[in-house]
């Protein structure tokens, strides 16, 4: 990494929802363009975009620096009060060094949401301290806890601040975070966190808060912050990020503005090569499933799916007075299918999803029949995780699983929606908390619904709006 580069430290994308206005596609050819060969990802309080920022930085050969610019209060997490300057939480971005950090910063955001959570998903230093391993933090923005103290005058305590986050992370992975948006209370902040770095031997960083990606979408974002406000763009009062200096800057641009202490741009590069994280996508992580009599998974998941099927052929024969092939076709596909799985490791998997469809059916859960490719595998049927005879119906099991391009099986079940808290309270229970995780899902808007916003925000008639709006097809094409 040369000396005359630069690398983004502090950066809020999409995943900053209605705040963060940097797609993560554009943001990595934009950092491609300006020659830098890292950046970091620092949403505000998650890390929803962490694997789309991470692949798609590792596609183009920039090194992808996950972080987050947590909420941290300086209480308890537990306790749900403004801190006596009229704040939920302060602000400290952190940046996972490797794996470790990794893991340690997903921990960190769940607690903050599980625990936490008030007015924003917030930590505290007990949680920092428990999860610190593998963390850089950086002192933050205006809202940082040191900088805090500094714009009120209290300059004891801003130094009792950055030596506590000093012992809690080692005096190593302590940055203080130096910023030039052109803001009155930043030329203060940064002398004093310029004399603090003199006095405590802290080492200084230069960021920019990048919230979109060129200085020509400072307006777009601004109307942005007004529809996640609920503001009109024309209130004077509204919350704004000015001047508007809040983009992905040039190294050039940085050096210039941090003339006099241009080391605090180069540590970004000295961060950047102390932050290597390897996420292990072609690692198998599966939770253990447990079988009788000492067997092996691949043997077990043999015995119950061949119970499983000879139960569904007795069952055409009742119904129908005959089976749709002969049994031997149905003994050779299923010996096919068990041997894929064997080979890709998922005979854990397809047991474990048995086991809580089973468990769901006995406590008198309504199941749905399985949906989507799975309903072309043979021992999916056998174990009643589907209910569609794949050879009846000529359906294909490599649209399911395919050797000559494995990929994790996935099999979407329904549950009543009155009871399915009973499906995931039976499998954390089963196989471990740890184990088992609820995703999240993101709505978009849509171009109607974009054009709608933006109208309001911009008080044009709704009329106006409304004639604009329909312009657009249903499908855009």
């Amino acid at each position: 990494m040369a000396n005359d580069t630069f690398v983004h430290l502090h950066l809020h994308t999409e995943y900053s929802l209605l705040d963060g206005a940097n797609r993560i596609s554009e943001l990595i050819d934009r950092t491609v363009e300006l020659g830098m060969p890292a950046v970091a990802m620092t949403d505000h309080g998650n890390m929803f975009g962490a694997m789309k920022f991470y692949k798609a930085a590792k596609r183009q050969g920039i090194k992808p620096i996950l972080g987050c610019e947590a909420y941290i209060t300086p209480g308890s997490r537990f306790e749900r009060a403004m801190t006596e300057r009229g704040g939920a939480a302060h602000h400290v971005t952190l940046l996972a060094k490797d794996f470790t950090g990794y893991q340690n910063l997903s921990r960190l955001l769940s607690t903050a949401y599980i625990d936490g959570f008030y007015y924003k998903p917030r930590i505290d230093k007990a949680a920092l301290a428990e999860h610190a391993e593998g963390l850089i933090a950086l002192s933050g923005c205006l809202k940082g806890e040191p900088n805090g103290h500094i714009m009120h005058d209290d300059v004891k305590q801003a130094a009792d601040a950055i030596d506590s986050y000093r012992q809690i992370l080692g005096p190593e992975n302590y940055y203080l975070e130096i910023m030039s948006h052109g803001l009155e209370p930043q030329t203060k902040v940064n002398r004093q966190l310029i004399a603090f770095s003199k006095d405590m031997n802290v080492p200084l960083v230069a960021t920019n808060d990048c919230h979109y990606l060129r200085a020509g979408d400072a307006v777009p974002h601004d109307i942005l912050l007004c529809i996640g406000t609920g503001k009109s763009y024309s209130d004077p009062k509204r919350m704004r990020y000015n001047p508007q200096q809040y983009y992905v800057k040039s190294a050039e641009e940085m050096y210039e503005a941090f003339a006099e202490y241009p080391e605090a741009c180069r540590r970004t590069l000295e961060i950047a090569e102390r932050c290597n994280l390897e996420l292990p996508f072609d690692s198998l992580m599966l939770p253990l499933y447990e079988t009788p009599d000492d067997l092996s998974l691949d043997d077990y998941l043999e015995q119950v799916t061949q119970e499983g099927l000879k139960a569904r052929l007795q069952a055409h024969q009742q119904s129908r007075g005959r089976l749709p092939y002969p049994e031997g076709d149905y003994q050779a596909r299923l010996q096919k299918e068990l041997e894929i799985i064997r080979t890709c490791g998922y005979s854990g998997y397809f047991l474990i999803v048995w086991d809580f469809i089973r468990h769901s059916r006995d406590q008198g859960i309504p199941v749905g029949p399985g949906r989507g490719s799975a309903a072309g595998s043979l021992v999916a049927y056998s174990l009643r995780i589907t209910d569609v005879d794949p050879l009846e119906y000529d359906l294909l099991f490599e649209r399911f699983l395919n050797p000559e391009r494995v990929t994790m099986p996935d099999i979407d079940i329904d549950f009543c929606m009155d009871r399915r808290e009973e499906v995931i309270q039976y499998v954390t229970d089963k196989y471990g908390k740890d184990n088992v995780a609820q995703i999240i899902t993101f709505g978009t808007m849509l171009a109607k619904g974009v054009l709608r916003d933006v109208g309001r925000t911009l008080d044009m008639p709704y009329s106006d709006v409304d004639r604009i709006a329909k312009l657009v097809p249903n499908r855009l094409n």
